[in-house]
């Protein structure tokens, strides 16, 4: 997996693959992390980054004490596939 960089400030974890940006964004609603947005451009595709990226975020909020709102429907994907995370919810 490419390096997860986390920009606090905007809220947004992203990495950069084969030149390519992808990222995640979010925003905090008091101790809940948003999920607002995940883009991987297509020609990066497949390869798990988007998977990465939500991972990401699901560890820092279990980091830092934070509750996720999946507001974005990869992200609400994602944990449904990913059910060690599920206390995280909120």
């Amino acid at each position: 997996m490419p390096d997860i960089r986390h920009d606090a400030p905007s809220g947004r974890f992203s990495t950069t693959v084969d030149g390519e940006l992808a990222y995640l964004d979010t925003r905090l609603d008091g101790h809940h992390l948003v999920i607002t947005h995940t883009w991987v451009p297509e020609v990066i595709g497949g390869r798990g980054i988007a998977g990465g990226l939500v991972r990401a975020a699901f560890e820092h909020a279990r980091a830092t004490g934070l509750k996720v709102r999946p507001a974005c429907s990869y992200a609400a994907a994602w944990i449904e596939r990913h059910p060690e995370f599920s206390d995280l919810l909120g």
